[in-house]
């Protein structure tokens, strides 16, 4: 490492850490910890980006396979990430002992302000606890609704959608195929089982391989918000569930196919979490600088070490 880079880095010429000094401080520091400062600095570099109206931050989680041993299961860790700029705001180790269900509370207590803001989560955060603190932080959800919530899902099912026309539709061609998306709406102040719901929302995604124009493959998902008809109109929500969804292109493919994080086998201590922190934060600095081909970054970035060093505002 130059000269120059140590002494922007605050650390003596003379007493540059070693590699396995580097690893074992990796290893002991909070995971949980260095994800909300790393939030916190990546949310003051994105908000001023977010445009006019509501930000939208996604919660999914990730298994870290290569974490996994032969006596002990793979780690989890559940994240909420800004959709439009693709950054990783909070992120939560999710242990054997629990499940996400139970880290929803915790990871999005890591981002100080919720007002105005839409969360978007699948099925497994379909519930009344979650909504209610939603309600308290100021913020909106969008949830899906599956098999286990099968009151409610039977409820949705049973809506008049066949007489509701398409609120919004979107025709997609890439990556060898066509799909086909379209959003009907339905208000239901009455006759819906769930705290705060306000319009139901039917999805449906027909997607066929362009050599095969007669096979398409059709799926029904369905949904509930708290938004009202005012508050959002068809295309924002059709927006912000197609950005959930994107949300594994934007992050899960980038750190394991970018950064190979599945054959990470990483296990001593907290490295793992604290290197799926590290992670998002690379990817997260990139994306609030501009960049969206973050494997050319990578490359660019390695050429010369005074770039980083810019790239995170260090002179």
């Amino acid at each position: 490492m130059p000269d120059a880079t140590v002494q922007a880095l605050g650390i003596a010429a003379d007493r540059r850490p070693s590699e396995a000094m580097i690893r074992r401080l990796l290893q002991a520091l909070d995971p949980d910890l260095l994800t909300m400062v790393i939030g916190a600095w990546l949310a003051d570099r994105t908000l001023a980006d977010v445009p006019a109206g509501r930000r939208a931050i996604a919660v999914d989680g990730k298994t870290l396979r290569g974490s996994r041993t032969a006596d002990t299961a793979a780690d989890h860790v559940m994240a909420a990430c800004d959709q439009a700029a693709g950054v990783v705001l909070a992120s939560t180790d999710v242990d054997g002992k629990t499940n996400e269900i139970t880290r929803f509370v915790p990871l999005l207590d890591q981002i100080s302000d919720l007002r105005n803001t839409v969360i978007t989560a699948d099925a497994m955060h379909c519930q009344r606890d979650h909504v209610t603190y939603l309600a308290e932080r100021g913020a909106h959800w969008i949830l899906t609704v599956k098999g286990n919530q099968p009151h409610l899902h039977k409820q949705l099912t049973r809506l008049p959608w066949k007489a509701v026309p398409d609120a919004a539709r979107d025709d997609d061609r890439g990556h060898g195929r066509r799909e086909i998306r379209t959003l009907k709406i339905l208000t239901v102040s009455t006759g819906i089982d769930f705290p705060h719901a306000a319009q139901a929302l039917q999805i449906r995604r027909r997607r066929r391989r362009l050599d095969e124009p007669k096979r398409f493959t059709t799926e029904t998902v369905y949904a509930i918000t708290d938004l009202h008809v005012h508050q959002a109109k068809p295309a924002q929500l059709a927006a912000w569930i197609r950005g959930h969804w994107s949300i594994e292109n934007k992050i899960h493919w980038v750190r394991d196919v970018t950064y190979d994080e599945d054959r990470s086998q990483i296990r001593t201590g907290t490295g793992q979490q604290v290197m799926a922190a590290l992670r998002n934060a690379a990817i997260g600095a990139l994306r609030a600088a501009g960049i969206t081909n973050i494997a050319a970054a990578n490359r660019h970035h390695a050429r010369d070490s005074t770039r980083p060093l810019a790239l995170l505002g260090i002179t």
